[in-house]
């Protein structure tokens, strides 16, 4: 059984792509410096998730999803060194959730990491996600909805409040073993958020291979908004599963159509800023106050008392969202195009091979064995 394991739980947003990236990337580094990262493929963490969430859905998901946690906990157990657990949606547990959770990996010494952001930053970003999830809110909409009590939520104060998260997984474990990292402040090494985490999990951080990482691009205010009168006529039955959202809303739409267009960076409205300001204090006083290992500076995770002018998220106009999504509507005419020249062209390659006649034996023969050629194909001219 592996001696320890490090259950990253998130939050959203907080650097989670780029860790998990460079760990997939050279898991067998990992394994080389006595670090396991458990799994069939990256999603089988996600799928955990599910499992241990206990999503409701569950029994009509494929036999994959429903295996993944036995996957981890059975090479975990057949692991010596320490452990890897990483997927930011395991914030949204219950209490009762995450301690399953960690009594089912006993009797592993469990050490939970959370890395965490100031919420302004933190919320806007979440704001976007739930947009790429199809949610056709206004950030204020947004804003304005009760912390949901349920597992499965994900785009609200529920995981992006650090305290939150704490209050309800910290109860598992002692309180050294519960591992706060802030995300280093703009301005700071990129690498530095790597090399904390590295460090605390047992890895020698300088071995790794940082280039398979990307930023991960946000959409400025009027892409966000344009995006979200978009959802407002995407149809229920054709984007509810999470495959078809990820790859035509959030990889295609957001991701590569609208993000790219470099838009202008935005702050939420005052009363969203206001409560933000509050959360953080509530959440660096908790930290501070409970004797968790802080590797970082928590004071980090305090809204700067003077934000970088930016836009107000409620400042875009009609004229504004006409404008991207005109010249959306153009680029998307170019790609239906592209694809069905290519689709075009791949029936009437089909078509050809139907057409074709058969080959006779002798030429079968010739081809399933090149060297019978010359005895048993002759010049019959």
């Amino acid at each position: 059984m592996a001696a320890k394991v490090y259950l990253h739980l998130g939050l959203p947003k907080t650097g989670t792509t780029y860790l998990q990236t460079v760990m997939w990337a050279d898991r067998e580094r990992m394994r080389s410096q006595g670090v396991l990262l458990p799994g069939r493929e990256r999603r089988d963490h996600l799928w955990t998730t599910r499992v241990v969430r206990e999503d409701p859905n569950l029994p009509t998901y494929e036999d994959r999803v429903r295996e993944s946690w036995g996957v981890l906990k059975q090479e975990i157990a057949a692991w010596p060194g320490s452990a890897v657990i990483s997927h930011e949606f395991f914030a949204g547990a219950s209490p009762e959730q995450a301690a399953g959770m960690v009594e089912e990996l006993a009797p592993a010494e469990v050490h939970l990491v959370v890395t965490a952001r100031e919420p302004v930053g933190l919320y806007s970003g979440g704001w976007q996600e739930s947009l790429k999830n199809r949610d056709a809110r206004t950030m204020t909409e947004f804003a304005e909805a009760e912390v949901s009590d349920n597992p499965m939520s994900v785009w609200n104060w529920r995981t992006l409040d650090v305290r939150l998260v704490l209050e309800r997984w910290a109860p598992t474990v002692s309180p050294d073993r519960v591992h706060v990292l802030p995300v280093p402040p703009p301005g700071s090494p990129r690498e530095l958020l790597w090399q904390r985490f590295a460090g605390l999990v047992g890895l020698e951080p300088d071995t790794f291979d940082l280039s398979p990482t990307f930023p991960n691009e946000s959409m400025g205010v009027v892409e966000a908004e344009t995006l979200r009168r978009v959802n407002l006529h995407l149809k229920d039955e054709d984007f509810e599963r999470p495959f078809d959202r990820g790859v035509y809303i959030r990889t295609f739409l957001a991701d590569e159509r609208l993000a790219t267009r470099g838009g202008e960076r935005y702050w939420p409205t005052e009363p969203i800023l206001a409560e933000c300001r509050a959360r953080a204090v509530a959440a660096v006083e908790h930290i501070s106050s409970a004797g968790y290992d802080v590797i970082g500076d928590v004071d980090d995770l305090l809204v700067p008392d003077t934000l970088e002018p930016r836009r107000l998220v409620d400042s875009v106009t009609e004229a504004e969202v006409a404008e991207v999504a005109v010249e959306l509507v153009g680029r998307m005419l170019h790609d239906v195009r592209r694809i069905r020249t290519e689709r075009n062209q791949l029936r009437r390659e089909a078509a050809d091979l139907r057409d074709r006649p058969a080959p006779g034996l002798r030429e079968a023969l010739a081809t399933r064995f090149p060297w019978t050629r010359r005895l048993v194909i002759r010049d019959v001219s």
